[in-house]
């Protein structure tokens, strides 16, 4: 299997992904049903998906059951990295404050989220002085 690191999940490879970081390893039975909650997709058709992302480096499947375990091999919070990066280039021009400003314009922030906003922008003020 490849190890690549920063490889890029397609839209259908992240819905697996997410759900494999929510639960932990999976089955593809648990993940094709996971998925067929928010639309229809065939057994095969996950199967195949997952077998490409183990491919790329993105699952690593454990072969010691007979339903085989997939783990993600690659950190959310990497992954989240990789496509912020790549989001921020190509549709905000690099501009943090102008992401900042879409995201806090279209979406209503919970007081709890401002909060924490308010928090990561105190301790990165803190870190300038």
């Amino acid at each position: 299997m490849k190890e690549k690191t920063g490889t890029k999940p397609t839209a259908a490879e992240l819905e697996i992904l997410n759900i494999i970081w929510k639960h932990g390893p999976c089955t593809v039975r648990l993940i094709n049903d996971k998925l067929n909650e928010e639309k229809k997709v065939g057994y095969t058709t996950t199967l195949k998906i997952m077998q490409i992302m183990a491919d790329k480096g993105l699952l690593k499947r454990d072969e010691r059951q007979r339903s085989h375990l997939y783990r993600a091999a690659v950190p959310e919070k990497e992954t989240q990295k990789v496509l912020l990066d790549k989001l921020l280039d190509q549709a905000f021009g690099g501009s943090a404050l102008k992401l900042v400003m879409q995201a806090l314009g279209t979406h209503k922030a919970s007081a709890e989220e401002i909060s924490r906003i308010r928090e990561l922008l105190d301790r990165l003020e803190g870190g300038r002085k």
